[in-house]
Parts: C-alpha cells; sequence; structure tokens
C-alpha cells in the first residue's frame, strides 16, 4: 500500500503544480506501479484526478478565478463525450490503448517544452483575434456564437479522452483555452480543474453504471492524490514556471518511452 500512496502523492502534486498533468501521469503510474491493466486503471485514475481536481476547484471558486459559465459549458459537452470515450475503451485491445496514450504524451511533452521556450520578445508580438474575448469592462467573456462553439468543443475533445484514456482533459483544456481565449494563466488552471472534476465525475459514473468497484489499494491512492493536490496547490506559488513546464515535457517523454516499449513487448 506505500507504494500506491506515493504514487498518488506524486500524481496529485502534479496537477497542483500544472492543472493539466495529473490525469496523463495517474494512469501510467497505476500501470507500472500497481502492475493494473489499462482498462482496470483508467477509471481509478479519473476518480483520484476528479476528486483531486475538485479540491483545486473549490480554491479556485473561493478566490474568484473560475470562470464558471464557460466551465459549465465545457463540462456538460464533456460530460456527453465521456460514454463515447468510455464506449471505445471496452472496445479497444488494451495493448493499443497503450499506445495511443504514449503517442499523446510525447506531444503534450513536446508541447509543454516548446511552450517553455516561448522569449518575452515574442509575448511582447500582437497576437491575432482570439476567438474568446473578454469584455475590457467586465472582465468577464463576451458571449457569441464563436464563443460557445469554440468553448463547446474544447468540452466534447477533452471528454472523449477522459472516457477512453482516463487522462481528465486538463491536457487538452489548458493549452486550448491558452490558445482560443483571453484567459490568463490565473483563470485558465482553476477553469480546467472544475471542468475535470465534472467530466470525471461524468464518466466515473458510467463506470459505476457498469458495475466497476474500488479496492482498498486503489482507495489509498486515490486518498494521496487529493493530498498530494493540496501539496502542490501550496507549491506553486514559489516555483519558476519554466522549471515545471520543462520538468513536466521531461516526465512525460520518459514515461512514454516505458509505455511503449511495455506494450511492445
Amino acid at each position: 500500500m506505500g507504494i500506491g500512496v506515493l504514487l498518488g502523492l506524486l500524481v496529485g502534486a502534479v496537477l497542483g503544480l500544472t492543472g493539466a498533468g495529473g490525469g496523463i501521469l495517474a494512469v501510467p503510474a497505476l500501470v507500472f506501479g500497481l502492475d493494473m491493466s489499462m482498462p482496470r486503471a483508467v477509471p481509478i485514475a479519473l476518480i483520484a484526478v476528479g476528486m483531486g481536481a475538485a479540491l483545486g476547484a473549490i480554491y479556485g471558486l473561493r478566490r474568484g478565478t473560475v470562470r464558471y459559465k464557460a466551465a459549465l459549458l465545457m463540462a456538460a459537452t464533456g460530460g456527453l463525450g465521456s460514454p463515447l470515450g468510455v464506449a471505445m475503451a471496452y472496445r479497444l485491445p488494451a495493448d493499443w490503448l497503450s499506445v495511443l496514450f504514449a503517442g499523446i504524451m510525447v506531444w503534450v511533452g513536446y508541447r509543454t517544452f516548446r511552450q517553455s521556450l516561448a522569449t518575452s520578445y515574442q509575448a511582447d508580438h500582437l497576437e491575432p483575434a482570439k476567438a474568446c474575448r473578454i469584455s475590457s469592462n467586465t472582465g468577464r467573456f463576451v458571449w457569441t456564437a464563436r464563443t460557445a462553439l469554440t468553448l463547446g468543443s474544447i468540452g466534447i475533445i477533452s471528454g472523449i479522452c477522459t472516457g477512453m484514456l482516463g487522462v481528465g482533459g486538463g491536457f487538452i483544456i489548458v493549452p486550448a483555452l491558452a490558445r482560443y481565449t483571453e484567459l490568463r494563466m490565473q483563470s485558465i488552471v482553476p477553469t480546467s480543474l472544475t471542468v475535470i472534476a465534472l467530466v470525471s465525475a461524468f464518466t466515473v459514473a458510467s463506470f459505476l453504471v457498469r458495475g466497476f468497484a474500488v479496492s482498498p489499494l486503489e482507495a489509498s491512492f486515490i486518498g494521496a492524490v487529493v493530498g498530494g493536490m493540496a501539496i502542490g496547490q501550496y507549491f506553486v506559488k514559489h516555483l519558476p514556471t519554466v522549471m515545471l513546464q520543462r520538468g513536466f515535457a521531461s516526465v512525460c517523454i520518459l514515461v512514454a518511452c516505458l509505455l511503449l516499449v511495455r506494450s511492445l513487448m
């Protein structure tokens, strides 16, 4: 049970520090650390990451940094997509899921590392107009059909990935919000955590309907993720963003290589 707690603390800490990385590390942690199959690891990862994300969402709501209307829209469309992802997870061979998951991890690691290389020179240049704009008067989204369609699309894609791979969806939501909205990271991370918590709840319900149950070992991992989330939230203010991004990118690529080797063997 000790290894489960240790892995859970690590996954929760990453989730708290990045708002996007816990889910993508939870499944490999369960597969390698607790010797689970992919179909078994997916719902456990979702429960753990969903509960950890809920804690982060509560912090964000208390600080007033969660864009709750956008989060509810993305969660609603994500809830529609998650049962499709669950159905795909039950139909695809476990090795295929592992290879697909590894490919996504490499992509996430590459994108995160590129983000860390961004210079102040690039940041000073004008960017094209975002699809989802923020009102200069109210500080809230200017709701248009384009805004709703963009946020709804982000939600449904993250929902499908959540159901199929148990990754929570933050690795899609965080970069998508950064690219298509004028939100700052102070709002993007807690808004992402809110969506992860809600979509994970929808998806876990789909697994429970199929008769899924949690063992004591798995429960200890879930509890540790929630504790690690609190630790990550505490330290996130004291660590440089570039260091967090590059460390997370390196871990993603390393774990992806291990998953590929395991599935090919």
